[in-house]
């Protein structure tokens, strides 16, 4: 009798194991950039978040769902990234607004302008969710006359994975041209170290496609650089930027 309330007991804590650890997987990626977004909300400023930290995920998610129609995995990780990629046009609704607040003489500039020099710093929400649009349908397209090749498959689940890695590497950039790490959320980059760390060791133990484990060990040593340059910048801070060289630079992080 014991023996069965025991393997009850048991069976019960693993099963709350699993469910905790599957909201951590779904909800866990979105934790980080709660404080960035409150950060800009009080502030009314963005110059310190690249937005291209946006566009790497959501092509990333992107590529990732796609990647799911040549090979299967955990369900998991499929809503993961839609909820991902909703929160990322969520971030870039507010950089967008909070920009064009503070820039109120700056020439407005769209997607259909196809001009490469302002790529990804339009002015409006909608110009963004146009460029997120036309990827999706090109990428899903090529995605469709390929699918039955094994190569482009895994490659693109290469690339998927790839590019989330490369997560930190815009605002790492950001923070360089910035010399400072000024208006990035610290905790953010906090909770992105500790939930690629838990994410990496999750593909592990769940023997996930290996272009998944290796990536998030990429992805991890990336949030380590970051975190260096909080240390060093704060304790060797740079000579201040001028007031033309911030706006250059806040415009192309954005």
């Amino acid at each position: 009798m014991e023996d069965e309330v025991f393997e009850q007991i048991v069976s019960v804590f693993n099963a709350l194991v699993s469910w905790v650890a599957a909201g951590a997987m779904v909800f866990g990626g979105v934790v980080p950039y709660i404080p960035q977004y409150r950060d800009i909300r009080r502030t009314q400023n963005a110059e310190g978040f690249s937005t291209y930290v946006c566009l790497v995920l959501l092509v990333a998610n992107i590529l990732r769902i796609l990647f799911r129609f040549g090979r299967y995995f955990e369900t998991l990780l499929l809503w993961q990234s839609i909820i991902m990629i909703g929160t990322m046009l969520i971030m870039l609704n507010l950089c967008t607004d909070v920009r064009m607040a503070t820039e109120l003489n700056t020439k407005r500039r769209s997607f259909i302008d196809f001009d490469w020099n302002y790529f990804w710093s339009w002015s409006r929400f909608m110009d963004y969710v146009q460029c997120v649009l036309s990827f999706t349908l090109v990428a899903a397209y090529i995605t469709y006359l390929l699918l039955d090749s094994s190569l482009f498959v895994e490659t693109l689940g290469f690339l998927a994975v790839f590019t989330e890695a490369m997560l930190g590497t815009p605002q790492l950039y950001c923070n360089f041209q910035n010399k400072s790490t000024e208006g990035m959320s610290i905790k953010m980059v906090l909770m992105w170290t500790s939930g690629d760390t838990f994410k990496t060791g999750y593909f592990l133990l769940t023997q996930a496609p290996v272009q998944f484990w290796t990536c998030g060990l990429l992805q991890v040593f990336v949030d380590i650089a970051i975190l260096f340059q909080v240390y060093y910048y704060s304790r060797y801070p740079q000579k201040p930027v001028s007031h033309t060289v911030s706006h250059t630079t806040s415009a192309k992080a954005l």
